[in-house]
C-alpha cells in the first residue's frame, strides 16, 4: 500500500483494549520501544487486528495508523 506519508516504522501488535465506538491498539517497535494507535472498534475489526500481527506503523500529523498487509 503506498502512502503520502513519509514516517514509517514496522512493528507488532502488543495489546487490544476494546470499547464499544473506540479501542487502544498498541505496538512493539524497535525504536521507540512502544507506540499506540486509537481507533474505531470498526476498524480493529475489519483490519482483522489480533495480538501479535505484524504491521507497519504509518505516522503522520498527530495520528499514529496502522496498517496490515
Amino acid at each position: 500500500m503506498k502512502t503520502g506519508a513519509r514516517n514509517s516504522i514496522s512493528g507488532k501488535v502488543k495489546s487490544i483494549k476494546e470499547g464499544d465506538i473506540m479501542s487502544l491498539v498498541k505496538f512493539d517497535v524497535t525504536v521507540p520501544h512502544e507506540m499506540a494507535s486509537v481507533l474505531t472498534t470498526e476498524s480493529v475489526k475489519d483490519m482483522g487486528l489480533k495480538v501479535g500481527d505484524q504491521v507497519n506503523l504509518v505516522v503522520k500529523a498527530i495520528h499514529v495508523l496502522p496498517i496490515k498487509d
